[in-house]
C-alpha cells in the first residue's frame, strides 16, 4: 500500500539500527570457547588459551562487555523515543551470543530491509573496523537464497564526534578530581588504546597510519578540552595494552605498564589513565588497567586514577542518535553537517577498496 504521507521519517531509508559488537562469555564454562572464536585460525594451542582466560576467571568467567552493550542499547532506545524516532535497535556479536549471524537472520525474517550499524568499536584498522566488515559479509552470504537480505551499511569512524569527546573528558575531570590536592595539577595524562601489530596499524585507513594518526589526534583534543576545563595544561601521551600474538611480530608501544615504570623513575608526581581506545569498560580496561596498570602504579608508589569510560554517558548516547540522523540524511541525498573535532577532520561514510587492508593478525 503507497505511504499516504510522502514526508520522510528522520531516520529513512533506515527501518533499523544494529549494534555490533566482539561479543564476550558469560559464564566460566564459556570462556575458552568464546577464546576458540577469537583465535580462529591461528592454530593457538588450548593451554595458551586456558591461560589467558585467567584473565576472565579473576571475574567470574563472566566479560563485562555483553551487560555493558544491554545498558548502551537501552540508553539508546530510550533517546531515540524521547526524541520521538521510531527504530528498532537490533544487536549481533563477533565471537559470542548473540551471534551476527543469527541476529541478521532475525532481521530478515522481520522483514528488515535497510539497516545502519554502529560498532563498539571508534577508529580505523582491519581489526576494529575492517574485520567487521568482513563480518558483515559472511553473515549476509549465510542467508538462504530464498531470503531478502537487507541492505547494511556502517556509521562513520566516531572517534572524533564531539559526543564521544565530551564524554571522555568528563571521565577525565572526573579522575583528575579524585587525585590528592597536592599532586593533581601536576598529573600526566595517559591516554590508552589496544595495542595492534605495527604492520597492521600502518595499514589502516585509506593511505595508512590512521589508527594512531586518529587515538592522538582525539587524545590531543581532550587534553585541550580538560585545560580549558581546568585552567591547567596537562602532559599528554598515548600508550597501549592488551599485547598478543606471536613475540617475534612487532607491536604497538609503548605498554602501559611499561610506560608507568619508567614514568615513576622520571619523577612523574601522578597520573590519569584514560581507556580512550574502548567504548566502554571492556575486558581489557577491568583487566588490563584496572587490575594490572592500576596495581604497577600502586607498587610504585604513583598516584593513579582511571577515568571511565564513554560508556551510556548522555554525551555519547546522544552522539549515536547524530550519527544515524547525519547518515540517514546523506542517504536520502542532503548535505547534513558533520561534526568533528580535531584536525582530521568527519570520517568517510563508505570505505574505499583499500582501506585497512594488509596485515590480517587480530588481537586476541
Amino acid at each position: 500500500m503507497p505511504n499516504p504521507d510522502p514526508t520522510p521519517r528522520p531516520t529513512d531509508p533506515y527501518d533499523a539500527l544494529l549494534l555490533l559488537s566482539f561479543g564476550g562469555p558469560e559464564r566460566p564454562e564459556d570462556v575458552v570457547p568464546f577464546l576458540e572464536n577469537v583465535t580462529r585460525g591461528r592454530g593457538i594451542p588450548r593451554e595458551r588459551l586456558e591461560e589467558v582466560g585467567q584473565h576472565y576467571f579473576l571475574f567470574g568467567g563472566r566479560s563485562p562487555i555483553n551487560d555493558q552493550n544491554k545498558a548502551l542499547i537501552a540508553a539508546v532506545e530510550k533517546d531515540l523515543a524521547e526524541h520521538g524516532l521510531d527504530l528498532p535497535v537490533y544487536w549481533g556479536n563477533r565471537n559470542w551470543a548473540p551471534f551476527l549471524d543469527d541476529t541478521v537472520a532475525q532481521m530478515a525474517a522481520d522483514g528488515v530491509r535497510r539497516v545502519l550499524c554502529l560498532t563498539t568499536s571508534a577508529y580505523s584498522s582491519w581489526s576494529s573496523c575492517r574485520q567487521y566488515w568482513d563480518n558483515i559479509d559472511a553473515a549476509l552470504a549465510a542467508l538462504p537464497d530464498d531470503v531478502v537480505a537487507p541492505q547494511i551499511d556502517k556509521v562513520r569512524a566516531y572517534f572524533n564526534h564531539p559526543g564521544f569527546v565530551t564524554a571522555n573528558t568528563d571521565g577525565v575531570l572526573a579522575a583528575l578530581a579524585e587525585l590528592p590536592d597536592d599532586v593533581r595539577d601536576a598529573a600526566r595524562l595517559v591516554f590508552v588504546t589496544h595495542s595492534i601489530p605495527i604492520s597492521m596499524s600502518d595499514s589502516s585507513g585509506p593511505e595508512g597510519g590512521a589508527y594512531v594518526a586518529q587515538h592522538l589526534d582525539v587524545a590531543a583534543v581532550v587534553a585541550a578540552e580538560v585545560a580549558a576545563a581546568t585552567g591547567v595544561e596537562h602532559p599528554h601521551e598515548l600508550v597501549y595494552c592488551s599485547r598478543s600474538g606471536a613475540p617475534h611480530i612487532p607491536w604497538l608501544e609503548p605498554d602501559v605498564n611499561d610506560r608507568l615504570e619508567e614514568l615513576a623513575a622520571e619523577g612523574a608526581a601522578a597520573v590519569v589513565l584514560i581507556p580512550v581506545g574502548f567504548v566502554s569498560d571492556h575486558m581489557e580496561v577491568v583487566y588490563d588497567l584496572d587490575t594490572e596498570a592500576l596495581a604497577t602504579a600502586e607498587r610504585l608508589g604513583l598516584p593513579a586514577r582511571r577515568a571511565a569510560s564513554a560508556g551510556i554517558h548522555p554525551a555519547f548516547v546522544g552522539a549515536v542518535r547524530e550519527l544515524v540522523l547525519e547518515r540517514a540524511a546523506v542517504e536520502r541525498g542532503d548535505a547534513p553537517e558533520r561534526p568533528a573535532l580535531g584536525v582530521r577532520g568527519p570520517s568517510h561514510d563508505r570505505c574505499p577498496a583499500g582501506c585497512c587492508l594488509g596485515a590480517r593478525t587480530a588481537p586476541a
